[in-house]
């Protein structure tokens, strides 16, 4: 009996690593969009962005620099949706205009952020800070609105890109795509070909003493981050729990892909042709799941700003959006909210956000404006 006893621990415990394995890598999306360590674009970018004609393909697939146009009788508009293309992407002519119209639709945030907008509630005055991958600080969605740029050991070419950083950086701040044009962003880049969570947690340390040393109304109020440093696939976790706890403690809101921080994060889907309708969205990857414990933010066919060589701008559709785009998307609703009233706690902005959400089934979907209007009537 002891024996057995031994026996099923062990293995207890490695179903155990593999069930969390199989969420971790479900939250993250790796499948769709792997670190780009692991990609061949970081290996030789002018390879990666050669034109190649492709005789077959599946939903959810990365089209990228593909020439669809010998498949024309094998896609159709549905399937369209769920790709990941860019503006180099060669179409069949009978789809050309249809994917050119979904790309530039994907670029609203959707759930009446624009209508927000026109009201003047833009994020401005408010100061954020994203932790990702190498950008160049020129694309016409962001120029201008990087206050600083700090390389935290990625190493890589001033005139080169990654294709994360941009994308994160044009959904928070971005003119046409990010939920707060008008707000500021600090920006710490940290190595695409490492999974060494020391770095981030540096990256982190380095804006909580950026921080101290800026005035009241010109400081950090949260940090977007689309990563899990403190869990897998990442090793060293230690230092960034350490620093996690350290930018709690000073008064920043971290906004990450873990489940274990102050407000968890999901994704969900909206409908595109109707973006504003919060009672159309679909929770996940385009499948139904339910999660009341997280808030959902629309990541599923959105549009985002693509650079990898300096002044060369272009955007990308993602059909299939991973969790990284969730975490920008809340920063920068947060930011509208500082906007009008600056004087509101992180916690207590958090607290709005998630009890303002619509549920539906079991899900949680964000709805700004409902958010907004607790802002504006929140009695401290």
């Amino acid at each position: 009996m002891k024996k057995t006893k031994k026996i099923i621990l062990p293995l207890a415990l490695i179903l155990s690593l593999f069930i969390n394995l199989l969420y971790l890598f479900n939250i993250l999306n790796l499948k769709v969009f792997p670190f780009a360590a692991k990609t061949k674009e970081t290996q030789d970018f002018q390879d990666f962005q050669k034109i190649r004609e492709i005789d077959s393909v599946k939903k959810y697939k990365d089209v990228r620099w593909k020439d669809l146009r010998k498949i024309e009788s094998k896609i159709d508009t549905s399937m369209i949706k769920t790709f990941w293309f860019n503006e180099q992407t060669i179409w069949p002519k009978k789809y050309a205009s249809f994917a050119k119209n979904l790309l530039i639709k994907g670029k609203n945030p959707g759930l009446g952020i624009r209508n927000l907008h026109k009201q003047g509630i833009l994020g401005t005055g408010v100061v954020v800070a994203i932790i990702d991958y190498n950008i160049c600080l020129d694309h016409p969605e962001y120029s201008g609105k990087i206050i600083e740029y700090h390389e935290m050991g990625s190493n890589q070419p001033s005139n080169k890109s990654s294709m994360h950083g941009p994308a994160v950086a044009s959904l928070l701040v971005g003119d046409s795509i990010g939920t707060a044009p008008g707000a500021k962003i600090y920006f710490v880049a940290v190595p695409d070909w490492s999974d060494d969570a020391k770095y981030w947690a540096d990256a982190l340390n380095w804006l909580v003493d950026k921080n101290k040393k800026l005035p009241e109304g010109k400081k950090i109020r949260a940090v977007s981050v689309s990563a899990a440093p403190s869990g897998l696939p990442f090793k060293n976790n230690k230092p960034w729990d350490i620093a996690f706890a350290r930018a709690i403690s000073s008064g920043l809101i971290i906004i990450d892909c873990t489940r274990n921080s102050d407000i968890s994060t999901g994704t969900c889907c909206y409908n595109i042709y109707d973006p504003n309708n919060v009672k159309s969205c679909v929770s996940g990857f385009l499948d139904k799941y339910k999660d009341s414990t997280c808030l959902l933010m629309p990541c599923d066919q959105r549009t985002t700003a693509q650079e990898y060589d300096l002044g060369k701008f272009s955007y990308q559709f993602t059909g299939r959006g991973g969790l990284s785009w969730a975490e920008p998307y809340l920063v920068g609703v947060l930011a509208l909210g500082w906007q009008l009233r600056p004087d509101i706690s992180g916690n207590e902005m958090l607290k709005l956000v998630f009890s303002t959400a619509y549920r539906d089934n079991g899900s949680r979907f964000i709805q700004p404006n409902e958010f907004i209007n607790a802002v504006k009537s929140y009695h401290n």
